[in-house]
């Protein structure tokens, strides 16, 4: 079944949805974003977070001590890189760290799926490519880019995604699909609106 990231928890109360729908992962944004939290606050939100939820650092372009800092301090289990990060930084980070890695793609176009085999990571993550940021876009893009190509990895799908629309791409079998804005309201996680994407992912939980 696919799995669900929730990401962009930053307060308590983010924490406390997440524990009471036990997404498979929610994600920590350490770049410059809305939703940034500090290596600080981060720990004091994963001391918190169900175990049963892996925690994800989202990172952009940030130095390779410092991710190996939260992972050493266990304030995370996953790395996602969302920048432009060369293969070389990839394979320097798998030997630094044991984390598991996915590597976002910023998909314009089917050029954008081309270099997914020159990186070392352990999944992808496609998300809409726009000038304007790295992610949190709320655009989706064409699905269409992903018939007749092998992306040789299991794939996180992200990008305008909510309860909505999430059955749409549940066609092109994403390992998990990853939703921040869609889950909120008015820049805050809203616990109907993450339920209800759950729900709309793995099917009603009311015989649960």
């Amino acid at each position: 079944m696919t799995k669900v990231k929730i990401c962009g928890l930053k307060r308590q109360e983010d924490i406390a949805f997440a524990n009471r729908l036990l997404p498979e992962y929610a994600g920590f944004v350490f770049a410059a974003s809305p939703r940034q939290v500090s290596a600080g606050q981060a720990a004091k939100l994963r001391a918190e977070l169900d175990l049963r939820v892996q925690a994800v650092g989202v990172f952009v372009q940030e130095e390779l001590d410092f991710i190996k800092r939260l992972a050493s301090e266990r304030t995370i289990d996953v790395v996602q890189l969302h920048g432009d990060e060369s293969p070389e930084y990839c394979r320097e980070l798998r030997r630094r760290i044991k984390l598991p890695v996915i590597k976002v793609l910023r998909v314009a176009n089917a050029a954008s799926l081309r270099c997914a085999a020159d990186y070392e990571c352990d999944y992808l993550l496609l998300d809409t490519y726009t000038k304007a940021a790295y992610g949190g876009s709320g655009q989706r893009f064409d699905l269409g880019l992903l018939q007749n190509i092998s992306l040789q990895r299991p794939f996180f799908l992200a990008g305008g995604l909510d309860a909505h629309n999430v059955k749409e791409v549940l066609a092109v079998k994403p390992y998990a699909v990853d939703v921040s804005g869609g889950v909120e309201t008015e820049g805050r996680k809203d616990f109907t609106k993450m339920s209800a994407f759950i729900d709309a992912v793995k099917g009603s939980r009311e015989n649960d």
